[in-house]
């Protein structure tokens, strides 16, 4: 018999039942709305749960419910334990790894579904200290505002098509993970004190005025008076929180609203150049062929939609 990972859904939330690794939520891809992900080691599923039972199955990795909508109760069964959860919009589910359950819906809801791989998680708990091997404590309802707002962001993130880019998509899949190795750890871990950086309501704020003007010509001074902030004190806030420069990050969103107008229209170089915040095409030219590897119209022939 083949192993379980030999036979991994691709890119679905997964879960091990009669030794096969088989989608939690079964329903065909084209009904998912929420695909090509940015996040490393995070899938992120968005599902209407119907009434009607999910068989006893075993998580390989951990696996968050948030619930979005729906007021109705469920029923779970785990290590000869058994009980129905009134739960409403908010309320989450943390499942383990190794977990092993079976649950009953008995009205319908919309959730957000992630699963986290074990190995990311550990990895980044070493990196903030932890003495002992990782384990996250299970619940099968909690009210958890942050990681309520985190798992939401993502999922609104993921319904719009990652408009501010997959630096802010990974900076929210890392807010999680940090959360849940603070918040639902077995252990006490005592995160490392941050030096600066904006807080993720500021830099979305930033981010969503760079990705609003992308064919204005903008500069540090406009995007550090937008937040209110001198140039050189928003510049290295940014760059704290992010790792990159503003004008690294208004750069590769520039390059990716350029993708997309060169897979989905026919317009020429010189409109995609000006809507995309270059004053020359030249320079259009140049910039996309250093970053991407190849000049526009090469790009656009292989990606064409």
């Amino acid at each position: 018999m083949r192993s379980p990972e030999a036979e991994r859904p691709s890119g679905r939330v997964a879960v091990v039942r009669d030794a096969h690794l088989v989608p939690l939520i079964d329903v065909p891809r084209d009904r998912m709305s929420i695909r090509e992900q940015p996040w490393k080691a995070i899938v992120l599923e968005q599902h209407t749960v119907r009434p009607g039972e999910i068989p006893e199955h075993e998580h390989p990795s951990l696996c968050l419910h948030l619930q979005i909508a729906g007021d109705r109760e469920f029923e779970w069964w785990q290590s000869g334990k058994n009980a129905i959860e009134h739960t409403r919009p908010g309320s989450v589910i943390v499942i383990p790894p190794g977990t092993r359950d079976r649950l009953r819906w008995q009205g319908t809801s919309e959730r957000l579904i992630l699963s986290i791989e074990d190995d990311a998680l550990k990895q980044l708990a070493a990196q903030l200290g932890a003495q002992h091997p990782l384990e996250i404590k299970g619940a099968w309802s909690i009210l958890a505002p942050s990681m309520r707002l985190l798992i939401s962001e993502m999922g609104r993130e993921a319904r719009d098509g990652w408009p501010l880019g997959a630096l802010y998509a990974n900076l929210l899949a890392l807010g999680l993970q940090t959360n849940l190795i603070k918040n639902h750890s077995s252990q006490q871990i005592a995160l490392p004190r941050l030096k600066g950086g904006l807080s993720l309501p500021k830099l979305k704020q930033a981010m969503e005025y760079m990705s609003a003007n992308l064919a204005e010509d903008i500069g540090l001074e406009q995007i550090a008076d937008e937040m209110r902030m001198s140039p050189s004190h928003f510049a290295h806030e940014f760059r704290n929180s992010t790792g990159t420069t503003p004008y690294q990050y208004l750069l590769q969103q520039r390059l990716e609203r350029a993708k997309g107008l060169l897979k989905t229209t026919r317009l020429p170089i010189q409109n995609v150049s000006a809507l995309t915040g270059f004053n020359y095409p030249a320079n259009f030219v140049r910039t996309f062929r250093q970053r991407v590897g190849q000049p526009p119209e090469a790009w656009r022939k292989e990606h064409r939609e």
